[in-house]
C-alpha cells in the first residue's frame, strides 16, 4: 500500500518534470500538475528524500518499455552524450568548470560551472512526431577531477563512464544488437575496442 502512494505520487512528480518550463523543484511540479492548492505537499518531498528506490531498477524498466514501444525488433540504436547541468554553490561537492558546448565556438571559449552528465538514449522513430526521438533511460554523474582528488578516487575519464554505460546496456539486451552514436567526444580507440568485444557496432 505504501509503494502504490508513493507511486503515484512519483508520476505526479515525473510528469511535472516532462511539462514544468525553467527549474524543476517539487513546487513548480505541483503547479504544473494542477496540485498548487495540495495540503498534503510534504508527502510529494518525501518521495525524493525518504523513499527508498534503485536508480539501475528503474532505468532498465524503463528501457523495457521503451524498447517494447519503439524497437521490438531489429537492432537497438542508442545515443550517448554528456550535458552540463549548470550549479552554483558551495555545498555541491562534484562541481566542475567545463567547456559550454552552446555558447562556445571554434574560435571562442565559454566556461560554464555545474555538474556533467553522461546519458544513454534510445534513438527510435516516434510516430506521432515525424522524426527520431532520443529518449534518455540511464545516466551518470561523472565526477570532476578536483572532486575525486580531493577524496583520493581515481577520475573516470568521460570514456570511462561511457563503456560503463553501454555495458550495463549490453547486459539488459543481451540478444539483441546494439548500434552505438556518439559524437567526437566518445571517439577513443580504448573504448571502440571495448564495445567491440561485446558485440556493439
Amino acid at each position: 500500500m505504501f509503494f502504490q502512494r508513493s507511486w503515484r505520487h512519483a508520476e505526479v512528480l515525473l510528469i511535472g518534470a516532462i511539462l514544468a518550463p525553467g527549474k524543476r523543484t517539487v513546487t513548480s511540479l505541483l503547479q504544473i500538475s494542477g496540485l498548487a492548492q495540495e495540503r498534503r505537499f510534504v508527502n510529494y518531498h518525501r518521495v525524493l528524500n525518504r523513499a527508498v528506490w534503485s536508480p539501475r531498477a528503474a532505468s532498465r524498466l524503463l528501457l523495457a518499455h521503451l524498447i517494447t514501444a519503439f524497437a521490438p525488433d531489429g537492432p537497438v540504436i542508442l545515443g550517448i552524450d554528456d550535458t552540463i547541468e549548470r550549479r552554483r554553490g558551495k555545498r555541491i561537492a562534484a562541481i566542475g568548470i567545463y567547456r559550454d558546448p552552446v555558447r562556445s565556438s571554434h574560435g571562442h571559449f565559454v566556461k560554464a560551472s555545474g555538474l556533467r552528465w553522461v546519458s544513454l538514449m534510445l534513438l527510435a522513430p516516434v510516430p506521432w512526431a515525424g522524426r527520431v526521438w532520443a529518449l534518455p533511460f540511464l545516466s551518470a554523474l561523472a565526477p570532476s577531477e578536483r572532486f575525486c582528488r580531493e577524496r583520493g578516487q581515481r577520475h573516470k575519464k568521460l570514456t570511462d563512464w561511457a563503456r560503463q554505460l553501454i555495458l550495463q546496456a549490453r547486459r539488459w539486451l543481451p540478444e539483441r544488437d546494439i548500434v552505438l552514436i556518439g559524437d567526437n567526444g566518445f571517439a577513443a580507440l580504448e573504448l571502440l575496442a571495448a564495445l567491440t568485444r561485446h558485440r556493439i557496432t
